[in-house]
């Protein structure tokens, strides 16, 4: 599966992206970091999305275009981090699968 438009989509909204493997100095310990980082970053959207959704049910905001677009975000973050996780289970599987 071929993330690299949501990675274009992921990387304008200005929040931090997990490391992709081109740089071979960087250990387990960074991916794992950048990835919790990833997790964080999408909490925080749903969240906002969330206080939004609360927001403009109970009358206190009639803007809709901000909580579409703080939806959007928030969607497509998700849709970014499970991306990630299907790879990071896929290579995974891959190394449990190889013969020594």
């Amino acid at each position: 599966m071929d993330i690299s438009a949501i990675d274009s989509l992921y990387k304008s909204s200005g929040m931090t992206t997990p490391v992709t493997g081109k740089n071979n100095n960087e250990g387990f310990d960074s991916v794992l970091n950048s990835a919790m980082k990833l997790v964080s970053d999408t909490n925080t959207l749903q969240n906002e999305a969330n206080a939004q959704e609360i927001s403009f049910a109970l009358g206190e905001s009639d803007n809709v275009h901000d909580l579409l677009i703080a939806e959007q975000k928030a969607n497509l973050a998700l849709q970014y981090t499970v991306a990630v996780r299907d790879k990071f289970l896929e290579s995974y599987n891959n190394i449990m699968n190889m013969q020594m």
